[in-house]
């Protein structure tokens, strides 16, 4: 279990080191092709929730956080867990989860800074990958693998 909270803090490091990464050598609004005509680095400071929705409501944010990493943890240490993936989900979910949040206690706004050039995509950050890949491995492992395994056990 302490290797999923471990993985977590990793995670959570990667995410706040590549956002000061950013905010340290970019101005608000400064752009670098990475890939031209894909990708891009493009700094902005995101005042809302995903694509920019309920602008300035970071005590909904703050709430919203609290509830679903409270109830996220202990649905984790209270239902057995068989699987290195649904850890490994875990993990994930709560490193982008947290890193977000760090952001709006933090500078009451989340750094965004990956852009797809190619499509017409919000602009989004480490911690949004973070849960992007944790729910969708999530979404496997229900799907294809809990019952599989049982729940009849508690993992340690």
């Amino acid at each position: 279990m302490i290797l999923y909270y471990l993985l977590a803090a990793v995670l959570i490091a990667i995410d706040q080191l590549v956002k000061w990464g950013i905010v340290q050598n970019f101005a608000l609004y400064d752009e670098l092709e990475v890939i031209p005509n894909i990708f891009s680095l493009y700094y902005i400071q995101n005042r809302g929730a995903a694509w920019g929705i309920l602008q300035g409501r970071m005590g909904l944010f703050f709430i919203i956080t609290v509830l679903v990493v409270g109830y996220l943890v202990y649905t984790f240490h209270n239902l057995p867990q068989r699987s290195i993936l649904a850890g490994i989900s875990f993990s994930f979910i709560l490193a982008g989860a947290l890193g977000n949040f760090i952001d709006r206690m933090r500078l009451g706004y989340v750094v965004d800074m990956l852009r797809f050039d190619f499509i017409d995509f919000p602009i989004f950050n480490v911690a949004d990958v973070f849960l992007t890949i944790g729910v969708g491995t999530m979404i496997v492992y229900l799907l294809f693998f809990e019952k599989e395994e049982g729940t009849t056990s508690k993992r340690d």
